[in-house]
């Protein structure tokens, strides 16, 4: 039975001849060549980073750390294999939105060829009716993955051009500020560093994982008794484990990490295994369980609630679905009393997180190569992405949209994809 009656008439936007603004033109680009992107500092690719970066050539247990040939860099299995896009909408007034995601050519393809048909002659205001087509229209190969980030970067995109349209930062378009200022925990591989740079607390990668047996548990357990050592008793330690672990190890990790108060251990089963997640949440009370980086859309974290797979979701707004997902799935965590720290995607995340009292604090991975300054998560991609200053990030009440501008005059961008 259905409560539709009749067929819901199309949405026609205003004409510009009626004083209507609508989307002109959809441009997806990505960095003219992998080693300016490494130059630039990854762009929206963190991964994308020159040899000797922290974040791709320390010890860091990931998913293919079972296989010994590719544990000294995680570039080696081509955890920066798809690189940047950066998606412009612009709009008949001549505006122009800027939204970014991971996928490189592969995500571009998806957004000219594709999604750009629900998008061309579109009021800018309906993000929900172009959202809702764009997800229906890539179900039977999408869901999650590179599809949904194709579809987060154009979301983000039409946000942005939206908050330029009507002269307001996207912050004020979700609903306005509960909080003056964001404050910010600091992902690294030096909590002391951190520490001293006024973060309100440090995650740092482990090491080792379930293929590097005892030894690899007993150097994993040195690594927090030093950062413990060194930030104090009180600072707040934090474990990220990117999906490497298993259930038993997890288990053992936790009991072993006790005496040392660590706030929480962050996803450390593969995204998908919801049931391990839950019997985990269900064991281990010494510390928080997070999760969520590689999660997608609302169904995704809805598994997550249902299951009661952890304590803190960490949804990343440039993957997860974009700003039109992201709020969706933080109402959805408040009716479970869920907090949400989204995982990096800095300026996208703080105009989220600061509408919302369910997101406590954001985090911030400090990108530079021996994690001792404070550099743009973004690297050079914009010119004014704003930066913590004394563990917290403050978002401009004039700049519209989400505040930040494109870097055209030192990056040079390609679009492979032209459609117009």
């Amino acid at each position: 039975m259905s409560l539709i009656f009749g067929p819901h008439p199309k949405v026609e936007p205003k004409t510009a001849d009626d004083g209507g603004v609508v989307i002109q033109h959809v441009r997806a680009f990505v960095f003219d060549d992998n080693d300016q992107e490494k130059k630039s500092g990854g762009g929206a690719d963190c991964h994308k980073q020159a040899k000797g970066h922290w974040i791709v050539d320390s010890d860091i247990a990931n998913p293919m750390s079972v296989y010994e040939q590719y544990r000294a860099s995680r570039t080696s299995w081509g955890i920066d294999a798809m690189g940047s896009i950066i998606v412009e909408v612009q709009l008949s007034n001549g505006m122009v939105g800027v939204g970014i995601s991971i996928g490189g050519d592969a995500a571009c393809y998806i957004v000219e060829k594709h999604l750009s048909r629900f998008v061309k002659g579109q009021d800018p205001s309906n993000v929900e009716l172009i959202w809702d087509q764009c997800w229906r229209a890539t179900m039977n190969y999408g869901r999650k993955g590179i599809a949904v980030q194709a579809l987060s970067a154009l979301d983000l995109a039409i946000w942005d051009a939206l908050g330029h349209l009507r002269g307001l930062p996207v912050y004020k378009l979700l609903g306005g500020k509960t909080k003056e200022r964001m404050p910010v925990y600091a992902t690294t591989a030096r909590p002391d560093y951190a520490k001293e740079m006024g973060f309100h607390g440090a995650k740092f990668p482990l090491p080792y994982g379930p293929a590097n047996g005892q030894e690899g548990m007993r150097k994993n357990i040195e690594l927090v008794k030093k950062w413990r050592d060194a930030v104090g008793p009180d600072y707040p330690l934090m474990i990220d484990c990117y999906m490497s672990l298993t259930v038993p190890y997890t288990i053992e990790l936790a009991r072993r990490c006790e005496p040392y108060n660590v706030k929480w251990i962050e996803e450390m089963l593969p995204p998908d295994e919801y049931q391990g997640y839950a019997q985990l949440k269900k064991i281990i009370t010494s510390t928080m369980l997070t999760t969520g980086e590689h999660e997608y859309t609302r169904w995704g974290f809805r598994q997550l609630l249902e299951n009661k797979c952890c304590d803190v979701l960490q949804p990343d707004i440039t993957w997860c679905g974009g700003m039109t997902e992201a709020r969706r799935i933080v109402a959805l965590a408040s009716a479970y009393d869920i907090p949400v720290i989204p995982h990096g995607s800095s300026v996208y995340s703080y105009h989220l997180q600061i509408c919302f009292p369910s997101c406590p604090m954001a985090e911030f991975l400090v990108m530079s190569p021996r994690a001792d300054k404070i550099v743009s998560y973004f690297g050079k991609l914009f010119k004014d992405e704003p930066l913590p200053e004394n563990g917290y990030v403050a978002l401009s009440d004039d700049k519209p949209g989400f505040g930040v501008t494109l870097n055209r005059e030192e990056l040079s961008l390609k679009r492979p994809y032209p459609t117009d």
